[in-house]
């Protein structure tokens, strides 16, 4: 059933409709900042968090080395020391080559922002942040950005060249749909790669009819949910009677805002949408985050980072 508290209000201009960035020098500097504000985020605070909570595939041998107090006594290379009359031991790297895909819900619920930010501002804020991190461990990143279907896919790759790619794709992309289907984007995760990943969905949430396809995802990878909402969508302000309409089916009705009942109607589906997303994921074995627009991600992303390491 579609989410009451997704309606959002017309008469009293509480959305924020923030259209693509213009193309030409609008675009460039958008992307500049954004760029700036990720890799400032990423160098002095994501970096070794990033790191260390998501582990690469295995370790492999780099090279003998002559062994020096502090060493692991294990990894002493008895053949190698035996031909040179001293110590050595044996030099182990991290072999990373991880692939991090970012699901990005570009439905219309994510144009609402009743602040200064919407969650789609909010979310391109944190996949830029994600996407600058990931490269700084040399990892690839594909991005998917998805509504009833997926509607542009960006394959993985490395390098700061496609970051900056993505970042303006996180500000111009125009959806052609409005409607949600989480499915069919873990759905395109699960036909695209075997490989074991590392998988970021960023998405109010605000749909059914997913947990099969995030079963099989959570089996195959390392699937983590970004839960974004407002803080309209938990509280809904005495304004009298309003024209209200949903941005993904274009319903429209007329809603008593004084009304105590519709009140706490509002607020129990949020509550409820909140509840039902954090029991779903931790039902399969993923994690999820849950933060409103406002709020200091920065924060919570650093924790998370620090927990799973």
């Amino acid at each position: 059933m579609r989410l009451f508290h997704q309606f959002f209000t017309r008469t009293a201009k509480a959305t924020t409709q923030e259209p693509p960035v213009a193309s030409g020098e609008n675009l460039l500097a958008a992307v500049r900042r954004l760029e700036i504000k990720s890799k400032k985020l990423t160098n002095h605070l994501f970096t070794g968090e990033y790191h260390t909570a998501f582990k690469g595939r295995g370790m492999t041998f780099k090279e003998v080395k002559e062994y020096t107090e502090g060493d692991d006594v294990r990894f002493i290379d008895w053949n190698v020391s035996a031909r040179m009359g001293s110590v050595y031991s044996k030099v182990f790297e991290e072999e990373r080559e991880l692939s991090v895909f970012l699901l990005i819900d570009a439905s219309a619920s994510h144009l609402f922002g009743s602040g200064q930010q919407s969650k789609r501002a909010l979310i391109a804020e944190m996949a830029a942040v994600l996407a600058s991190s990931a490269a700084s461990n040399n990892d690839k990143v594909g991005v998917a950005f998805c509504t009833e279907k997926v509607e542009k896919y960006i394959p993985p790759k490395k390098g700061r060249a496609h970051v900056l790619y993505i970042m303006r794709e996180l500000l111009r992309y125009t959806p052609q749909s409005t409607k949600t289907n989480i499915a069919a984007a873990l759905q395109l995760l699960n036909h695209t790669t075997r490989q074991k990943s590392i998988v970021f969905v960023l998405s109010d949430f605000a749909d059914d009819n997913y947990e099969d396809a995030l079963k099989v995802a959570a089996k195959r990878h390392d699937v983590i949910g970004i839960q974004v909402y407002d803080p309209f969508d938990a509280a809904m302000p005495d304004i009298g009677l309003l024209a209200i309409a949903d941005p993904e089916t274009g319903r429209e009705l007329w809603m008593d805002t004084s009304n105590k009942q519709v009140q706490e109607a509002w607020k129990y589906q949020h509550e409820k949408n909140l509840m039902d997303t954090k029991a779903l994921f931790k039902k399969v074995g993923c994690d999820l985050l849950q933060m409103a627009t406002g709020q200091d991600y920065v924060k919570l992303l650093q924790q998370f980072f620090i927990k799973r390491a």
